[in-house]
């Protein structure tokens, strides 16, 4: 066991370099743009347009918001000019005639290159509404007629995976219990405990039930990467500690704590207020069918090594994933506590 956490060591230091930044790193975070239109009875079209902040030197560690903006198609025209309700939000109004929006293209130039997606949120004038996210690899999009419930759990459920596989902090706790506890039945209950808590609070502060700050929320979290280090510490020494001894206390406490910052970044992107429950069910979804598929790829790694001979390696190399979860935790908790103290 302790050759292959030398190897995953190695592997872990690669991630873990390339998860330091010189900003505020928030623990589920998203790049993405929120376009809203509504279409009113006289035909006009209300627009929301939301774009995602850049990394800078402001207070929060944020710098200005990117410079994307959607372009409409010619035969729509600007009824009401744009108007600046926040920093990154923006708000105006189209006349696009008799022809409308459907089966028109938006166009958002420059999402490639800087890396962002679009979730774009349309509610025709007959009640009728469809949500579809647009990759950071495509620029256009063309407005269907009509969309189903399932395409907007398909979109919720593609915005689930890509957030958990994006959140190196939440990957970096689940990594911590496998290594602890590794691959058994004792695993599978302490990914579900971990899952069935984070599934609960996720629920519950997206509903508006509980309402907790983002900012000390996300040190928490890298307060519970540290935690599970120092406990990762304690079991390679031989005294057993918390969360080996009872794993599915720890990861149900800590779940809970981690659903928090799963729904500071769904709020952020923004729920489909006639579509909540498909769209919060998939999310959910998404995030653990990420989940999963990290821990079976750790596994089936793990599994792999173990075909391998092992070496004679120094005993430190042992160390090298327990101090290197430790250090990127305790990077984040400084980090952190900074950018909202300060």
């Amino acid at each position: 066991m302790n050759w292959i956490r030398r190897w995953l060591g190695v592997i872990l230091l690669i991630v873990i370099t390339l998860g330091f930044s010189p900003t505020p790193a928030k623990a589920h975070g998203f790049q993405t743009a929120y376009l809203e239109l509504r279409e009113q009875p006289s035909g006009q079209i209300n627009v929301l347009w939301k774009t995602p902040p850049t990394f800078g030197s402001g207070d929060d560690g944020y710098g200005p918001p990117i410079d994307i903006r959607p372009v409409f198609p010619k035969h729509c025209t600007v009824a009401i000019t744009p108007e600046a309700i926040a920093t990154s939000v923006s708000r105006w109004t189209l006349d696009c005639g008799d022809k409308g929006l459907a089966q028109s293209t938006i166009a958002f130039p420059g999402l490639v290159k800087n890396f962002v997606e679009v979730l774009l949120r349309l509610e025709w004038a007959d009640g009728h509404s469809q949500t579809t996210l647009l990759p950071s690899g495509q620029e256009t999009f063309v407005i269907p007629e009509k969309t189903t419930v399932f395409a907007v759990g398909q979109t919720y459920l593609k915005l689930g995976v890509e957030h958990i596989l994006s959140g190196i902090d939440h990957l970096l706790f689940v990594l911590g219990l496998v290594l602890i506890i590794a691959p058994s039945w004792r695993l599978v209950k302490t990914i579900t405990a971990f899952t069935l808590a984070h599934s609960l609070t996720l629920g519950a502060a997206t509903l508006g039930f509980v309402n907790v700050p983002q900012a000390p929320v996300e040190a928490a979290i890298a307060l519970s990467i540290l935690f599970l280090a120092s406990e990762l510490a304690h079991s390679q020494m031989g005294k057993p500690g918390l969360t080996e001894q009872y794993p599915w206390l720890v990861a149900l406490t800590f779940g809970l704590l981690h659903g928090f910052g799963f729904a500071g970044a769904l709020t952020e992107v923004g729920l489909p207020p006639q579509d909540i429950p498909p769209a919060l069910l998939f999310f959910n979804v998404g995030v653990e069918m990420g989940q999963l598929a990290f821990v079976l790829m750790v596994v089936a790694l793990m599994e792999s090594l173990k075909r391998f001979s092992s070496q004679s390696y120094p005993r430190w190399s042992e160390w090298v994933p327990t101090y290197s979860i430790g250090t990127m935790a305790s990077f984040w908790c400084i980090q952190r506590v900074a950018a909202f103290w300060g």
